[in-house]
């Protein structure tokens, strides 16, 4: 199991160029079951999750090709499997996306019950129920979801009593050809929401509303082969900037997006740096300040974003002051805290809130990763503390971020991984 060995103390500079976003990417490609024909996907991630969101459509009988750097060219015109099997859902939750699209392009679908999180409970009844009400028959039997449909679904009115992004996306790609208007309220309102609705609308899908708490779906009869661009990943954005911040150093983002960051750009003003942006960057720059503590509540977009939750508590930890972070998307998203706390991390949990003082004083230490962003917040961490640091379990960190280690070299950290093979 590979490992990243980290000395630390490190003030960041330079330039990150950011990929495309892993929870766009992902529906994206589940999207590309709806036509028969072939969705050409550019900014793709290189990543551990993508790979298994491909290997999964590709074990289907769909044919995936990497057409060029960071492009992959998908076509289910010779599909000839509607089972995403165990094997391969187990290892992640968004395998769920293929089954609205399954269903509706081909009027079965058998899908693993997912698994690929340790954060908290995320419940797939959403996504059953808004099926349901469009006409699907679904059994959950022997760990598979086994739905079916007659003819075309229908389209109805769907309300979330609860915000889901996943949830969301299945029913909106579901109801691109179903029969009639689907209206989806209290929709996610998430950019990559809005990233899988504008490829939809290039495969030919009538959508209005996507990016707003209430979509209206069209259905058609068929959709077209199209091309599209994922948006960047405001995460990856953020990760990098926050490590600036938490180092007093000076980093700019090349090939983002200023627009979807406002949440965490906001806080990181607050934190005392200076921001600067424009079409497709962001420069931040701490003028060597130590970061001044702030206080964090996450919640769907556009406020504060869960997945920079770890981000800020690393932060946090070495910033000026006393912060109080509370989770209400999660309700077990603050493992990597207890790995804080080993390297010195002065912090106080009580439930869904935490509270941290932050200190000069950490040092690195042994320490694992239990999730994707706590393994980056972990990683940040150690960049800037005194001494070397072993994160252990590193897997997870891969699953979202792009030759990270890489990436943390360029702007002069001095991350290595250490292969399980040495």
């Amino acid at each position: 199991m590979d490992k990243f060995l980290i000395e630390g103390g490190k003030c960041l500079s330079g330039e990150v160029r950011v990929s495309g976003a892993k929870n766009a990417a992902l529906p994206i490609i589940a999207a590309a079951l709806l036509v028969r024909g072939p969705l050409e996907i550019s900014n793709m991630p290189a990543l551990h999750d993508v790979n298994t969101m491909l290997k999964l459509i590709a074990c289907m009988g769909v044919d995936v090709k990497e057409t060029g750097d960071m492009q992959v060219t998908i076509d289910s015109s010779a599909i000839n499997s509607y089972k995403a099997p165990y094997e391969l859902v187990k290892t992640m939750r968004a395998s769920i996306l293929v089954l609205g699209p399954l269903l509706a392009h081909f009027g079965e679908a058998e899908v693993s019950l997912p698994g690929g999180c340790a954060i908290g409970s995320r419940p797939v009844d959403l996504h059953i129920r808004g099926l349901e009400a469009m006409g699907a028959t679904i059994v959950v039997e022997e760990g598979y979801i086994r739905a079916k449909i007659d003819g075309r679904l229908k389209g109805a009115k769907i309300f979330f009593d609860t915000v889901t992004v996943t949830g969301t996306e299945n029913i909106l790609m579901a109801a691109t050809l179903a029969e009639g208007q689907t209206i989806i309220e209290n929709a996610a309102k998430e950019p990559e929401v809005t990233d899988l609705a504008e490829c939809l609308i290039a495969m030919g899908a009538d959508i209005q509303g996507a990016g707003t708490d209430t979509i209206t779906i069209n259905g058609v009869s068929e959709l077209q082969a199209a091309s599209h661009s994922v948006i960047p990943d405001r995460i990856e954005t953020g990760t990098f900037l926050v490590a600036a911040a938490m180092s007093g150093g000076c980093v700019t983002t090349r090939a983002t997006r200023p627009d979807i960051q406002e949440a965490v750009l906001q806080k990181l003003i607050e934190a005392g740096a200076e921001i600067e942006t424009g079409d497709d960057w962001i420069k931040l720059d701490m003028k060597g300040k130590q970061p001044k503590a702030v206080n964090i509540t996450t919640a769907p977009y556009p406020a504060f974003p869960t997945d920079m939750q770890a981000q800020f508590a690393a932060m946090n930890c070495v910033a000026q002051g006393v912060s109080h972070i509370k989770e209400t998307i999660f309700e077990n998203r603050f493992m990597h805290m207890q790995e804080m706390i080993r390297m010195g991390g002065k912090i106080l949990i009580d439930g869904n809130t935490a509270t941290i003082e932050g200190s000069t004083e950490l040092k690195g230490a042994p320490v694992m990763a239990t999730d994707l962003r706590a393994s980056a917040s972990l990683v940040m961490l150690a960049l800037v503390v005194t001494g070397e640091t072993l994160i252990d379990r590193i897997y997870h960190i891969d699953r979202g971020y792009e030759n990270i280690e890489e990436k943390f070299q360029q702007i002069g950290g001095k991350i290595t991984r250490i292969s399980a093979t040495n």
